[in-house]
Protein backbone atom coordinates (compact mmCIF):
# COMPACT_ATOMS: atom_id res chain seq x y z
CA UNK A 1 0.00 0.00 0.00
CA UNK A 2 1.38 3.49 -0.89
CA UNK A 3 -1.08 6.12 -0.58
CA UNK A 4 -1.06 9.48 -2.60
CA UNK A 5 -0.37 12.76 -0.06
CA UNK A 6 -2.09 15.02 -1.57
CA UNK A 7 -3.45 18.76 -0.41
CA UNK A 8 -7.41 19.01 -1.33
CA UNK A 9 -9.79 22.11 -1.41
CA UNK A 10 -12.82 22.66 0.76
CA UNK A 11 -15.65 20.98 -0.52
CA UNK A 12 -18.89 21.75 0.14
CA UNK A 13 -21.16 18.44 0.35
CA UNK A 14 -24.98 18.16 0.83
CA UNK A 15 -26.79 15.12 1.67
CA UNK A 16 -28.39 13.11 4.77
CA UNK A 17 -26.18 11.97 8.22
CA UNK A 18 -26.60 9.91 10.52
CA UNK A 19 -25.06 9.54 14.48
CA UNK A 20 -23.37 6.09 14.49
CA UNK A 21 -21.14 4.11 16.49
CA UNK A 22 -17.89 1.93 15.65
CA UNK A 23 -19.05 -1.44 14.26
CA UNK A 24 -22.89 -0.63 13.33
CA UNK A 25 -22.18 -1.37 10.01
CA UNK A 26 -26.01 -1.65 9.47
CA UNK A 27 -26.61 2.34 10.04
CA UNK A 28 -24.34 2.69 7.38
CA UNK A 29 -26.62 0.70 5.09
CA UNK A 30 -29.65 2.38 5.84
CA UNK A 31 -28.51 5.84 5.56
CA UNK A 32 -27.75 5.15 2.12
CA UNK A 33 -31.51 3.28 1.17
CA UNK A 34 -32.68 6.41 2.84
CA UNK A 35 -30.15 8.72 0.15
CA UNK A 36 -30.47 6.92 -2.96
CA UNK A 37 -33.51 7.53 -3.82
CA UNK A 38 -33.72 10.82 -3.09
CA UNK A 39 -29.94 12.21 -4.76
CA UNK A 40 -31.71 13.66 -7.65
CA UNK A 41 -32.98 16.46 -5.72
CA UNK A 42 -29.85 17.90 -5.29
CA UNK A 43 -29.67 20.25 -8.24
CA UNK A 44 -26.47 22.21 -8.18
CA UNK A 45 -24.11 18.70 -8.03
CA UNK A 46 -20.60 19.03 -9.41
CA UNK A 47 -20.21 16.06 -10.31
CA UNK A 48 -21.60 12.25 -10.70
CA UNK A 49 -20.03 11.19 -8.15
CA UNK A 50 -21.25 9.91 -4.19
CA UNK A 51 -19.15 10.73 -0.67
CA UNK A 52 -19.41 8.54 2.34
CA UNK A 53 -18.11 11.12 5.04
CA UNK A 54 -17.14 10.58 8.48
CA UNK A 55 -17.06 12.89 11.24
CA UNK A 56 -15.39 11.86 14.30
CA UNK A 57 -15.67 13.98 17.69
CA UNK A 58 -12.13 11.97 18.83
CA UNK A 59 -11.02 10.22 16.11
CA UNK A 60 -9.01 8.21 19.25
CA UNK A 61 -11.80 7.33 21.27
CA UNK A 62 -13.94 4.57 20.00
CA UNK A 63 -16.64 4.45 22.26
CA UNK A 64 -18.09 7.98 21.09
CA UNK A 65 -20.61 8.33 18.26
CA UNK A 66 -19.34 9.82 15.48
CA UNK A 67 -21.19 11.57 12.14
CA UNK A 68 -21.70 9.52 8.75
CA UNK A 69 -22.85 11.29 5.94
CA UNK A 70 -24.92 9.78 2.70
CA UNK A 71 -23.79 12.96 -0.11
CA UNK A 72 -22.66 14.67 -3.41
CA UNK A 73 -20.26 17.57 -3.42
CA UNK A 74 -22.07 21.06 -4.99
CA UNK A 75 -21.39 23.62 -6.77
CA UNK A 76 -23.40 26.07 -4.02
CA UNK A 77 -25.54 26.08 -0.72
CA UNK A 78 -28.75 27.57 -3.58
CA UNK A 79 -30.49 24.47 -2.38
CA UNK A 80 -30.40 21.99 -0.38
CA UNK A 81 -33.85 19.99 -0.59
CA UNK A 82 -35.94 19.48 2.79
CA UNK A 83 -34.53 17.26 4.79
CA UNK A 84 -30.76 17.07 3.90
CA UNK A 85 -28.11 19.49 5.27
CA UNK A 86 -24.96 20.75 4.24
CA UNK A 87 -21.51 20.21 5.10
CA UNK A 88 -17.96 21.99 4.38
CA UNK A 89 -15.15 19.37 4.76
CA UNK A 90 -12.27 21.67 5.19
CA UNK A 91 -9.15 22.03 3.25
CA UNK A 92 -6.08 19.87 4.27
CA UNK A 93 -3.84 17.14 3.76
CA UNK A 94 -4.74 13.68 2.79
CA UNK A 95 -3.87 10.06 2.30
CA UNK A 96 -5.16 9.28 -1.10
CA UNK A 97 -5.85 5.67 -1.14
CA UNK A 98 -7.15 3.36 -4.02
CA UNK A 99 -9.71 0.85 -2.36
CA UNK A 100 -10.38 -2.48 -4.23
CA UNK A 101 -13.56 -4.71 -3.84
CA UNK A 102 -16.19 -4.50 -1.13
CA UNK A 103 -14.13 -5.08 2.11
CA UNK A 104 -14.23 -1.63 2.88
CA UNK A 105 -12.46 -2.38 6.58
CA UNK A 106 -9.72 -4.41 5.33
CA UNK A 107 -8.45 -1.75 3.07
CA UNK A 108 -9.33 0.88 5.90
CA UNK A 109 -7.12 -1.36 8.86
CA UNK A 110 -4.45 -1.75 6.26
CA UNK A 111 -4.23 2.13 6.12
CA UNK A 112 -3.91 2.77 10.30
CA UNK A 113 -2.25 -0.36 11.18
CA UNK A 114 0.18 -0.95 8.44
CA UNK A 115 0.67 2.12 6.73
CA UNK A 116 0.47 4.57 9.00
CA UNK A 117 2.46 3.63 11.56
CA UNK A 118 5.73 3.78 9.22
CA UNK A 119 4.52 6.91 7.16
CA UNK A 120 5.85 9.84 9.39
CA UNK A 121 2.37 11.06 9.32
CA UNK A 122 -0.20 11.13 12.41
CA UNK A 123 -4.17 11.21 12.25
CA UNK A 124 -5.38 14.99 11.56
CA UNK A 125 -8.95 15.76 13.27
CA UNK A 126 -10.54 16.30 10.21
CA UNK A 127 -13.32 14.27 8.23
CA UNK A 128 -12.75 11.17 6.34
CA UNK A 129 -14.41 10.05 3.46
CA UNK A 130 -14.36 8.23 0.37
CA UNK A 131 -15.50 9.23 -3.29
CA UNK A 132 -17.22 6.32 -5.36
CA UNK A 133 -17.08 7.31 -9.05
CA UNK A 134 -17.42 5.92 -12.15
CA UNK A 135 -15.49 2.89 -11.34
CA UNK A 136 -17.37 2.26 -8.13
CA UNK A 137 -19.57 -0.80 -8.68
CA UNK A 138 -21.75 -1.65 -5.57
CA UNK A 139 -21.31 -5.44 -4.74
CA UNK A 140 -18.93 -6.19 -7.60
CA UNK A 141 -15.39 -7.46 -6.52
CA UNK A 142 -13.95 -5.02 -9.45
CA UNK A 143 -15.51 -2.27 -7.67
CA UNK A 144 -13.04 0.79 -6.78
CA UNK A 145 -13.43 3.85 -4.73
CA UNK A 146 -10.40 6.62 -3.31
CA UNK A 147 -10.49 6.78 0.27
CA UNK A 148 -9.12 9.68 1.81
CA UNK A 149 -7.46 9.87 4.98
CA UNK A 150 -6.67 13.79 7.37
CA UNK A 151 -3.31 13.28 7.95
CA UNK A 152 -0.65 15.86 9.18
Amino acid sequence: MHPQIITIESKIVVGIKSAMHHNEFGNIVALWKRFMPRHREIHNRLNNEFIALQVYNDFNTIEKPFDIWACVEVKNLDHIPEGMKSFTIPKGTYALCLHKGMDASKTYEQIMKKWLPHSGYTIDNRPHFQIMGEKYKNGSPDSEEDFYVPVR
